[in-house]
């Protein structure tokens, strides 16, 4: 592997990383990455039908109180965030 070629695939993933959201930065908690994720794992649960409909059927629930719960659960996925120190 070459400089140039590493130089390229770091320029490659600052560029996914400004555009994409999802993908983090070097500054990304670990707290707001899992945060990131659920918040993906339950707009793709809410946004596809059948995986709907299968968690509904699952859970005893219809579709759309599946869909609200998904919907509240995005609010705060993993709790409340950590505290952080102050400098």
């Amino acid at each position: 592997m070459q400089a140039s070629d590493r130089f390229n695939i770091n320029s490659q993933l600052e560029h996914l990383q400004a555009k994409y959201v999802g993908t983090g930065h070097a500054d990304l908690s670990r707290f707001e990455w899992a945060v990131n994720i659920q918040r993906d794992s339950y707009a793709s649960y809410i946004g596809h039908y059948p995986m709907l409909s299968y968690f509904a059927i699952a859970e005893n629930e219809s579709i759309g109180r599946e869909r609200y719960n998904f919907m509240q659960k995005m609010l705060l996925p993993c709790g409340l965030p950590p505290e952080r120190e102050v400098d």
